[in-house]
């Protein structure tokens, strides 16, 4: 069974910084793409970055310039550098991975930005 754990979430003053990590229990190349996503209460799962397995990475435009999604292959592991946070960016964080078959979710990581 693959898992996928988030960490590095946290309390963060606006324009503040934090680093989320994903580690995942197999490969990253397994998953055709890995993603960020993002969940506020009351609110739909959005994605926020992605990285293909050629390593190509796209990002949502409320948070293109300011987050980087990248990825560790030999640790299996993908990244979230958040930049200039802004209270908006408060939500749940996950870390989707997507293969042909179905998507892999981990359980979240709680992105708090206020004063």
């Amino acid at each position: 069974q693959v898992q996928l754990v988030e960490s590095g979430g946290g309390l963060v003053q606006p324009g503040g910084s934090l680093r989320l990590s994903c580690a995942a229990s197999r490969s990253i190349f397994d998953f055709a793409i890995m993603a960020w996503y993002r969940q506020a209460p009351g609110k739909q799962r959005d994605w926020v970055a992605s990285i293909t397995s050629g390593g190509a990475t796209d990002y949502a435009d409320s948070v293109r310039g300011r987050f980087t999604i990248s990825r560790d292959i030999d640790n299996n592991a993908v990244y979230l550098q958040m930049n200039n946070l802004k209270p908006e960016a408060t939500a749940v964080y996950y870390c989707n991975g997507k293969t042909i078959n179905r998507d892999y979710w981990g359980q979240g990581t709680q992105v708090t930005v206020s004063s």
